[in-house]
Parts: C-alpha cells; sequence; structure tokens
C-alpha cells in the first residue's frame, strides 16, 4: 500500500475561493447596509402617502358636505302646518275686522240708527226697493256694530244667558271679530213675519227665499250658510255686501277660499 495516499490530509481540503460561492448566497456588510435603506425609505414613503391622502380626502368633503342653516341648527322642532282655512287672527272661528270710518256710514233705515257703508247702502236700497216691488217687504234689522257695541253685546248678555265663550261664540262673534264692524253686514227680516227675526226659521219666509234667489245680484251673500267653514252657527237673515273691491278683500283675504264649479 502506497504511504503517500494516506498522509493523513483529506482531500480538497482546502478552504474555497469567494468565487466557488453562488453569487445569490453570498453576504455583505454592504449588501444588507443597502437593503435596509431601501426598506426605510419605502417605509416612509407609504407613511406620507397616507397622510397625503388622508389630508386631501377631508379637504374634498369639507368642501362637498351640505352646510347646516343656522336656524335649523337652533330649532330642531318643525312647525306644525296651520290648516288650510285657519288664521293667526281668528278667535272662536271669527276672523278680526276693522271698524268703519263714521264718515262712510249713512242711514239704511228711516229711523236713521241703522247704518252701513256709502256702497252698500246704496245696493241695500236699491235692492229693498225692488223686492217691494214684487211684494217682499225686505227689513234691515242691524247694520254697523262697533267694537264697544260688540263687547256688550258678547260679554254681557251672553253671561246673563249663563253661555262659555265658546257657547257665544256660536251666536255672536267676539269684539273686533264681528262683520257688523265693517260697515258692510246688515241682518235682514221680512216685514210680514217679524217673528221669524233673527232666528232659523226666517228660511221658510218669501223675505228668504227672494233673498237666495236675487241678492248676489246686488252684491250680497249670506255670510254663515249651514255647515260653514267658521263653525258659526246658521244665520239665514245675516248678509253682506261683496260687491266692491274692498268690501271683496275685507272678507276674503285672510281666507283659503276656492271657486266653486257651476254644476
Amino acid at each position: 500500500m502506497n504511504n503517500a495516499e494516506f498522509s493523513g490530509k483529506p482531500r480538497n481540503s482546502s478552504p474555497a475561493s469567494e468565487e466557488e460561492i453562488p453569487v445569490a448566497l453570498r453576504e455583505t456588510p454592504e449588501a444588507e447596509s443597502k437593503m435596509g435603506f431601501r426598506l426605510l425609505v419605502l417605509a416612509i414613503g407609504g407613511l406620507v402617502g397616507v397622510i397625503l391622502l388622508a389630508v386631501i380626502s377631508g379637504f374634498f368633503f369639507a368642501l362637498t358636505a351640505p352646510k347646516k342653516d343656522s336656524l335649523s341648527s337652533t330649532n330642531l322642532t318643525p312647525a306644525s302646518p296651520q290648516s288650510e282655512n285657519s288664521s293667526p287672527n281668528q278667535v272662536l272661528g271669527h276672523l278680526a275686522y276693522p271698524q268703519a270710518p263714521e264718515s262712510d256710514l249713512v242711514p239704511i233705515a228711516a229711523n236713521g240708527r241703522i247704518r252701513m257703508r256709502k256702497a252698500a247702502a246704496q245696493k241695500f236700497q236699491e235692492m229693498v226697493a225692488v223686492a217691494q216691488s214684487q211684494g217682499v217687504n225686505l227689513v234691515a234689522i242691524s247694520g254697523f256694530r262697533s267694537i264697544k257695541e260688540q263687547e256688550q253685546l258678547f260679554f254681557n248678555i251672553g253671561a246673563q244667558r249663563n253661555q262659555t265663550p265658546a257657547q257665544r261664540a256660536a251666536l255672536s262673534a267676539p269684539p273686533g271679530h264681528s262683520e257688523h264692524h265693517t260697515g258692510y253686514a246688515v241682518d235682514i227680516g221680512d216685514g210680514a213675519t217679524p217673528a221669524t227675526n233673527l232666528v232659523p226659521s226666517f228660511e221658510n219666509t218669501r223675505a228668504f227665499q227672494w233673498l237666495q234667489a236675487n241678492a248676489a245680484r246686488f252684491g250680497f251673500e249670506m255670510s254663515f250658510p249651514k255647515d260653514n267653514a267658521q263653525g258659526v252657527s246658521y244665520e239665514p237673515w245675516h248678509w253682506r255686501f261683496v260687491g266692491d273691491r274692498d268690501s271683496l278683500e275685507t272678507f276674503y283675504k285672510a281666507k283659503n277660499i276656492k271657486p266653486q264649479q257651476n254644476p
């Protein structure tokens, strides 16, 4: 046996050179440093991008978000809508009316105590004359009434009858809310049947039947028919003049009344 082959040193025992190690497996301090720097740059860049995105999103949201109205922020409870026929000047179903000026009032009866505005008085007297020519006797019972007179009527007489304000209002308007204040309203009776004055049975008289057929020709209409929207008791004797601009606006401006369709 050749001792030269067993010299005690393993074959190829010399360390491998650097060139013999694959490049992918080499680890050098310089490569590790570059890799760490790149990761740090990527992390910082990502953080900055997220921050910029958040800032831009907030800016656009502030521009496009709806702004609250200053009034809505202080009043969170919506106001309930008023009914169609309601009015802030209404008391117990009666609307407020101005008092007619004394200078525009003239007598419509022989005694001189019952008065109406000039335009209404002229048409009323024409209506009375035409009705008289047809055998119907229209009689004026009450015309203009001041607020002071209405106060006496509403409170004193109502108290004597032991009526509540709501009960009184069904028969007579509160002071300041009577159509008689305007000088355009008149209570009418039948001279042939005075017992029907100011009571619902007036509807059975010739005077009422004539008024229903002819009053509109002279600019008059019944104020409180049956089942009227104001809830006032039926008053077939109570008529009002709406034959000129001022009277029409006086009674209709505060109401939401639509035109009636012809049958």
